[in-house]
């Protein structure tokens, strides 16, 4: 049987770049949809160093004719495309009062313009044979911090177009869900404070692959009842009323 396909988009760093690590160790062929060519190829080395199999895909996913062009590539070279994760996106915060239109945009475009258009573009393959979207939102989408007007208002418009997806794909078999990472780690998790850990629920801040691991459980085919919904990955942070 040929392997299932993944596209990951972002994956060439951070949270994307273990989703797309997490999926080859599932034995999935991993496309990689990054703007970056050193940091996407980097994800490609390291899948190949690992036994399994990936491919590299330049793409500025804020540009619909590029996604169209990306999801062309794979459905020409695989023949199906199984998931696609919509992880690729910017976190640019500004104070309301000088936040610009030009700012305004690209987040949007980057963020959640790209969403929809990359997953009709997959869901065109998918018609077929059934598939998984999982969109990558976050919890400022459910609560803010000053400077977040753009970020927010991207991430929370992710939240409503992935029940609308879900409602509009749902009779091709394709399901939509959203994840929702909270305080993620990506860098050096070691120089963080014991405070920092003592304030989430679970005692600890969360590590990239607490995402990707929400990722392959929305994504496996054994959990096809579950659409339209969205899975928070905070360590219980958004639970927690907090006042200073």
């Amino acid at each position: 049987m040929r392997k299932k396909v993944v596209i990951v988009t972002g994956a060439g760093r951070g949270i994307g770049k273990e989703v797309a690590l997490a999926f080859a160790r599932k034995k999935y062929q991993v496309v990689v949809a990054e703007i970056d060519a050193r940091t996407g190829n980097s994800t490609v080395d390291e899948i190949n160093e690992m036994g399994e199999a990936a491919v590299f895909i330049k793409t500025d996913v804020s540009v619909v004719d590029e996604i169209e062009r990306m999801v062309k590539c794979v459905e020409t070279d695989f023949k199906r495309i199984d998931v696609l994760v919509n992880n690729a996106g910017i976190s640019e915060f500004s104070e309301v009062f000088e936040l610009d239109e030009t700012q305004w945009d690209k987040v949007m475009n980057t963020n959640l313009k790209s969403v929809f258009f990359a997953s009709r573009a997959v869901a065109r393959v998918m018609k077929e044979t059934g598939g998984s979207i999982v969109n990558m939102a976050s919890t400022r989408a459910l609560m803010s911090e000053p400077g977040g007007e753009a970020y927010g208002a991207s991430k929370g418009g992710i939240l409503a177009l992935t029940h609308a997806l879900a409602v509009s794909l749902g009779q091709y078999g394709i399901t939509v869900n959203a994840v929702l990472p909270g305080w993620i780690e990506t860098s050096d998790y070691k120089r963080l404070k014991k405070h920092h850990h003592e304030q989430h629920l679970s005692g600890r801040v969360g590590k990239p692959d607490d995402v990707a691991r929400a990722c392959l459980f929305l994504a496996s085919r054994e959990n096809d009842f579950i659409t339209g919904t969205q899975l928070v990955v905070d360590g219980g942070m958004t639970r927690k009323m907090i006042y200073e």
